[in-house]
């Protein structure tokens, strides 16, 4: 089934635009399902632009895992929140939708890529943190990578990155 954006003067076709906002969102949700039961999860990342991949850690155990090696599809969203308007009854937003698989990283200079990734993205100043990683911090930590194989954005109101 093919589906295309009703609001076509709401749509982001850039993809420069598409991976700013990746680059620069807080964190993605992502959703999971797994024998025909969804999950929803929210999560710190990581984005590569010259991958085109979201690197994110989370446990080595519990239902997020669970459900990832059930079912390695994800369908995830990016979104900068600009607020409701009151006296104009809208939204301001951008976002991001995207699909892609998510592949649980084993090697450990794999897990040092997307830690490293994920630091560069979510500190201001990440060159003290990189200097601390330690190798076993990134044995006892579980890594993923969401390859993207889709995205769409949306942008409504004077909504600038």
């Amino acid at each position: 089934m093919s589906y295309h954006m009703r609001r076509k003067d709401l749509e982001i076709t850039g993809s420069n635009v598409l991976r700013k906002i990746l680059s620069q969102a807080k964190y993605v949700t992502l959703a999971l399902a797994m024998d025909n039961q969804p999950y929803l999860v929210s999560l710190s990342h990581g984005y590569d632009e010259s991958r085109n991949c979201i690197y994110f850690h989370c446990a080595n155990e519990g239902k997020k895992i669970d459900f990832l090696k059930s079912n390695n599809v994800v369908w995830g969203q990016a979104l900068f929140d600009a607020g409701y308007r009151e006296d104009e009854c809208d939204h301001f937003f951008a976002s991001v939708q995207f699909r892609g698989k998510v592949t649980l990283l084993g090697n450990i200079a794999d897990r040092r890529q997307a830690a490293e990734h994920m630091i560069r993205q979510l500190n201001k100043n990440p060159e003290p943190r990189m200097a601390r990683l330690k190798l076993e911090e990134l044995e006892k930590t579980t890594f993923g990578r969401i390859d993207i194989e889709y995205m769409s954005g949306k942008k409504h109101g004077d909504f600038n990155l």
